[in-house]
């Protein structure tokens, strides 16, 4: 029996994945618990889950991403990021972490790529560790040909690893020296680099959620076409003109086609009922998956991903962050069509969405795709590879810790 420790950030996108993987731990008789936000584990992972508490960014509200200027793109996206967000909140959340680590005692945290404090009180302690990367974009070369913003990161991340982790260490926090699980597969990401550490391609993490949204399933058209289009939870500052691009060309498509659009931020407005277009604050979107043809969503991971899963090909319109890395590798694949978020219209939309459901190319590579992912092994295969870095579980098996 090993002691794992999960450590996340506060939101969703990072937290699912890790639940199926602490889920299967579990099933394996292993002991889990947490240290991040409360009220977002217990919803993600139940009731019984073991949350040992950290602070967060002030102002950052449960689930949601540090609010921004929903113009901020590119470069400027970036520097806020890690200077509003991702250094804060690794100094908010380290001594909730190193209190986690005293009380539980585990023998092997697991650590999301933003909630770098995990991996620098892991190395302060000597404990073995494991990075979640719930994005492939940090090891795909995204920052090929930007040399200054690379070195300005790392020298952000050494700057915080002498306030809070081992000022003699050496390692990048974003990468484990001993173990790396992506939740994807080549078949999507194409190659890729690491600066540390053995990377495990595991497929997404697929798992039941506890808190899942209602849906008037009896809406659904068989007899049409259903396009899901959602910009996850943390872009509702910035959707507006697009939802509403995206409610006019599906409206314009209503005779082969019913759209489900995901609006948490009330932008378009109190919708009245519609047989053609159903608006909703959210959805059971693992649920929903299977009955739909197609997604248009802003590029964002597990949307992507779990779209895949499905064998659903996308339209993807990235905003910033990660996104633009995910998009072009959903288009290199063939997988789907990318737009430009901020200077599509309606016409254009109508175009992408005709292409990737009249183009039987495209769900062909998102099957593909999708049987890459399944074969992987998701959160079954995430938890053999965690269960290798307990040094007793080692010994135990006639290896050297």
């Amino acid at each position: 029996m090993t002691r794992f420790l999960f450590v996340v950030p506060p939101l969703v996108g990072h937290v699912n994945p890790a639940v199926g993987v602490a889920a299967e731990l579990a099933a394996r008789g292993h002991v889990t618990a947490w240290a991040g936000l409360p009220e977002l584990i217990g919803a993600l992972a139940g009731p019984d889950a073991e949350v040992f508490p950290c602070a967060v960014v002030p102002g950052t509200a449960p689930g949601e991403a540090l609010q921004r200027p929903p113009d901020l793109r590119g470069p400027a996206a970036l520097k806020f990021l890690w200077e509003d967000f991702l250094v804060p909140l690794a100094e908010a959340m380290a001594p909730g972490v190193a209190a986690a680590v005293d009380r539980f005692r585990p023998d092997v945290l697991v650590v999301d790529q933003q909630a770098v404090a995990g991996a620098l009180i892991a190395e302060r302690r000597g404990l073995p560790w494991a990075t979640s990367a719930t994005t492939s974009a940090e090891f795909t070369g995204a920052l090929n040909g930007m040399p200054l913003v690379d070195a300005w990161i790392s020298g952000l991340l050494a700057d915080l690893r002498k306030r809070i982790g081992d000022p003699e260490g050496t390692g990048d926090p974003r990468f484990s020296p001993q173990l790396t699980l992506a939740f994807t597969t080549p078949e999507l990401t194409g190659p890729v680099t690491s600066p540390s550490g053995p990377i495990r391609f595991v497929g997404p993490s697929i798992t039941a959620r506890p808190a899942a949204a209602s849906f008037p399933w009896e809406w659904l058209d068989p007899d049409r076409a259903t396009v899901l289009v959602s910009l996850g939870t943390a872009n509702t500052d910035a959707g507006a003109a697009f939802l509403t691009a995206c409610q006019e060309a599906l409206r314009a498509r209503a005779d082969r086609l019913q759209a489900v659009i995901v609006d948490p931020g009330g932008v378009l407005g109190k919708p009245a009922p519609d047989p053609d277009i159903l608006v909703l604050p959210s959805v059971p979107q693992l649920r929903l998956l299977p009955r739909t043809t197609a997604v248009i969503c802003h590029a964002g991971h597990n949307t992507v991903c779990e779209s895949l899963w499905h064998g659903v090909p996308l339209v993807v319109a990235p905003i910033r962050d990660d996104q633009p890395v995910v998009a072009a590798q959903v288009a290199a694949a063939g997988a789907g069509v990318r737009v430009r978020f901020g200077r599509t219209g309606a016409a254009r939309l109508g175009q992408a969405v005709d292409a990737v459901l009249d183009d039987p190319a495209h769900r062909s590579a998102a099957q593909r795709i999708g049987a890459s992912f399944r074969w992987a092994g998701g959160a079954a295969s995430a938890a053999a590879h965690l269960e290798q870095l307990d040094p007793a579980a080692q010994r135990t098996d006639g290896r050297t810790p």
